[in-house]
């Protein structure tokens, strides 16, 4: 057990409360927050560190990230959706098999050195899952399907269950299996239903890809688009499985992720939050495969989180974070940066299910230290100074232990 003095406590709650020279009591599960004194005479067994002028909160949380492309550096063509999924066909097996070198991991540890303790992994072929089992983060780690042809769907889903079952026998605190459904454009919903009835019955949670981009929209309304093109190099008069509201339909009584969203119709964002869903924002993703903005103004609330790098240039949610207050320019900065730290932190955890995100007696105890810019002076203009120059903690603790 510890105790943490620091000129900052951001807690994280909804009404984003900061307390000021302030201490924090925790190990596995955060104790108490109170003076350092009080602390230290209620837990005289505890350690305890004065960590000065620093800030603390809880650990980031990204809830979207593929990790099996990560030894992309511009083999994959940006620019345009359709464009860049061709180019990840072409370089699917080259970049699958450079990612086995290492890169997995470099990846892993760039996000536990900025400040991320907690991941959302999108696996779609089980090649991360060491990785992420030996690394020092919580993972909730999403075994992924997809695949539109029907007579496939036994093998397929034969293949999805063999990766699951993998991923269960490693279950642990700190790494939790879970499902994704690919897309409403690549999964039969034969295929779809059958993981999703898995997932309800193991109470896992769900992750899926939503309304990514003007071809998805295209297609699944009219059948035109790029994705015709795009389908009928493959198949013979190709024609979309199931209709939008029919697709967030399956996911009924699921707790699910929905991902993107940029062209999701309001009647569609209302349906997923009917339904109990969140949204998963990847701003430079959409950016950078030219699909537009979310239009987050019409929601509650989301949850911020980086896509992999083949469709990033970083894992780092402060860099996520700086790019959408460059992409969202109308929303009130100060507002804004708020919204964004609690995207990455308590909506983040609440969309995953975790008692995390939040410093809270009784939640996990994975905090982050960070230095405050040297012109915060006070608490005015804190909160966007630090998202404008953070780029790592300086020191991560996850369920109490302190990483080097």
């Amino acid at each position: 057990m510890q105790i943490l003095k620091a000129k900052y406590l951001f807690v994280m709650d909804e009404e984003f409360t900061i307390l000021e020279d302030m201490a924090i009591c925790f190990d596995e599960m955060v104790k108490e927050i109170g003076k350092a004194d009080a602390l230290k005479a209620k837990y005289p067994n505890a350690s305890f560190d004065d960590l000065g002028n620093t800030l603390l909160m809880p650990g980031l949380i990204n809830t979207h990230i593929h990790l099996e492309f990560s030894s992309n550096k511009g083999e994959l063509k940006f620019g345009n959706f359709v464009t860049w999924l061709e180019s990840v066909i072409q370089k699917r097996d080259d970049l699958l098999a450079t990612s086995k070198d290492g890169a997995i991991e470099h990846a892993l540890k760039e996000i536990q050195y900025s400040g991320t303790t907690t991941i959302g992994a999108i696996s779609s072929f089980g090649l991360d899952l060491n990785p992420c089992v030996e690394s020092r983060l919580n993972v909730v780690y999403f075994n992924e399907v997809l695949g539109s042809t029907p007579s496939a769907v036994d093998l397929i889903y034969s293949d999805f269950l063999q990766r699951l079952n993998s991923s269960k026998e490693r279950k642990s605190d700190s790494f939790i299996p879970a499902i994704s459904v690919h897309s409403p454009y690549s999964t039969h919903p034969i295929l779809a239903k059958k993981v999703i009835n898995d997932a309800k019955k193991e109470g896992m949670i769900i992750s899926t890809h939503f309304m990514e981009s003007d071809a998805e929209r295209k297609w699944l309304d009219s059948t035109e688009g790029e994705f015709r093109r795009f389908f009928e190099s493959f198949l013979p008069n190709p024609s979309p499985m199931i209709e939008p509201l029919e697709y967030i339909e399956l996911f009924r009584g699921a707790k699910t992720l929905f991902t993107h969203c940029t062209k999701a119709s309001d009647e569609e964002i209302e349906a997923i939050l009917d339904q109990g869903g969140s949204i998963t924002h990847c701003p430079r993703s959409n950016r950078y495969l030219g699909n537009g903005r979310l239009q987050i103004e019409k929601l509650p609330n989301f949850h911020l989180a980086t896509d992999g790098l083949s469709s990033n240039d970083s894992l780092s949610l402060w860099d996520e974070m700086r790019g959408a207050l460059m992409m969202h320019h109308l929303a009130p900065l100060e507002k804004f940066s708020k919204k964004l730290l609690k995207s990455v932190t308590l909506y983040a955890a609440k969309a995953l299910g975790l008692k995390k995100g939040t410093l809270k007696e009784g939640y996990d105890g994975d905090l982050i230290a960070l230095s405050i810019p040297k012109g915060a002076k006070d608490l005015e203009g804190l909160v966007p100074s630090l998202i404008l120059y953070t780029d790592s903690a300086e020191n991560i603790y996850i369920r109490g232990e302190k990483l080097k």
